[in-house]
């Protein structure tokens, strides 16, 4: 089982960053791991920073900056924080996916947790530049938190709210480099006894449709590990059409926690790739997304 030892979660302070800071609250609890709190201080987004600088003050412009980020990440943890989890807070001024990247790799960080969408209203269309570029480049595993899906948060006997998964859907196109992404869904179906879904989705319907369906369904049948078997809890679905429609459509019927998918690397075919289905289903889709740099 995958073990998850050190989560960093980025906080804007905008409604989906409280969203994702209650995640990473609840799998700290639950993998009984360390956590950071991670704010940047972005100086462009300060437009009167030039004049300053021209009056000889800039320093102390920085400071006063980056002391108001550590206060206002000090009142957010207070107030989004239950006592038995009680979280490192740093603050970065820079770039924040260069600051969120090059502290989770110092860090050797297990899983970064953040919001999709961001301040800025048109990050709504571009899935936030942030999240964006962190995904496309970090080395370990990304939870994006767009919306609290339906039932994954219950109340805790101590009156927190703790995150639950129930069902799972892992997404494969048979790539050989998707092994990793399956692995963190069967290890997260394994921690939360939850229930697991391999799809596939043929986007283009082939002459002999019963036929690709029932090679797909073998396929995905052969991605199960021999002790997984025996559990009752991993079901299999191929379907036809667009790869981002058909998974956002069964993650609304099966009432998904948690979509789990493969990010491809850095090269030209990334952000095509990237864009066609995983920013999609990011964009749209009901409930998080667990992405693996693959």
């Amino acid at each position: 089982m995958l073990e998850i030892r050190l989560i960093l979660c980025s906080i804007d302070f905008s409604e989906f960053s409280i969203r994702a800071y209650h995640h990473a609250l609840s799998l700290a609890e639950h993998y009984r791991a360390r956590l950071v709190a991670l704010h940047v201080v972005e100086l462009w987004r300060y437009p009167y920073a030039d004049y300053v600088a021209s009056t000889g003050d800039y320093a102390e412009f920085c400071r006063a900056l980056g002391e108001g980020g550590k206060q206002q990440l000090r009142e957010f943890v207070k107030k989004h924080t239950h006592d038995e989890i009680q979280p490192e807070l740093v603050v970065h001024e820079g770039a924040a996916p260069d600051s969120i990247l090059s502290l989770a790799q110092a860090r050797k960080t297990d899983l970064i947790v953040m919001g999709t969408h961001g301040r800025r209203g048109y990050d709504r269309l571009v899935l936030g530049s942030v999240t964006n570029r962190v995904m496309r480049r970090t080395t370990c595993p990304v939870l994006a938190i767009c919306k609290p899906p339906h039932d994954s948060m219950a109340a805790g006997e101590e009156g927190h709210r703790l995150h639950h998964l129930n069902r799972i859907l892992f997404c494969t196109d048979f790539s050989e480099n998707s092994e990793r992404a399956l692995d963190y869904a069967l290890s997260a179906r394994a921690e939360y006894d939850a229930e697991l879904i391999l799809l596939h989705v043929l986007e283009e319907v082939p002459a002999k449709t019963e036929e690709a369906i029932a090679t797909a369904t073998e396929q995905l049948d052969k991605l199960i590990p021999a002790e997984a078997r025996k559990t009752l809890k991993i079901k299999t679905a191929v379907r036809l059409g667009k790869p981002y429609r058909e998974i956002i459509q069964l993650a609304l019927e099966a009432q998904i926690d948690m979509v789990t998918m493969g990010v491809r690397g850095r090269g030209a075919l990334d952000l095509a790739v990237f864009g066609s289905t995983t920013y999609r289903v990011l964009q749209l889709g009901p409930c998080p997304v667990l992405a693996v740099h693959i």
